[in-house]
């Protein structure tokens, strides 16, 4: 059971990531003189998504054997 919650979250941290990327680069087309803040944002927001999965794979993996 502890596979498929994993599947889970890989699946919804890469659609994630996909989206806080799109959003991103597209804030940035629309509006190039905000490049800093913008980049500064989506990479903390990115690092928070990566964190969430970090804590779910430390979590659910030790359960694997």
């Amino acid at each position: 059971m502890n596979v498929i919650g994993l599947g889970i979250a890989s699946m919804g941290v890469a659609i994630g990531l996909g989206l806080i990327g799109f959003a991103g680069l597209q804030g940035m087309s629309r509006q190039p003189e905000a490049i800093g803040k913008l980049q500064t944002a989506m990479l903390i927001a990115l690092a928070f998504v990566e964190l969430v999965f970090l804590l779910t794979v430390f979590v659910g993996a030790p359960g694997l054997k």
